[in-house]
């Protein structure tokens, strides 16, 4: 369980930076980056590093697929995540 926690954490962290980057590389005339790279790092898991820094840094807040997509990807996978878990509990795994 430890390694699960030490795994969304990193996958956090890097999607954060990478959001950190975008908003960088956006008036400095850098490489952008694609908007699915974003939603790729959500949907390994960094969803909460994403939607947080998304808001603190005010990027792409005004893309409804972002403000409606990275909330729906973190739902999901809560949603997967509770269902792996009771059955697991129910079959006496845990």
């Amino acid at each position: 369980m430890r390694y699960v926690i030490y795994y969304l954490a990193a996958v956090s962290l890097i999607g954060a930076a990478v959001c950190i980057y975008d908003k960088l590389a956006a008036p400095r005339g850098w490489r952008r980056v694609p908007e699915r790279t974003l939603f790729f790092w959500a949907l390994i898991g960094g969803g909460p590093g994403v939607y947080l820094t998304m808001l603190l840094i005010r990027h792409k807040t005004l893309h409804r697929s972002f403000m409606l997509g990275i909330p729906a990807i973190m739902i999901f996978q809560a949603v997967i995540i509770i269902a792996i878990y009771n059955i697991m509990y129910s079959r006496g795994l845990l």
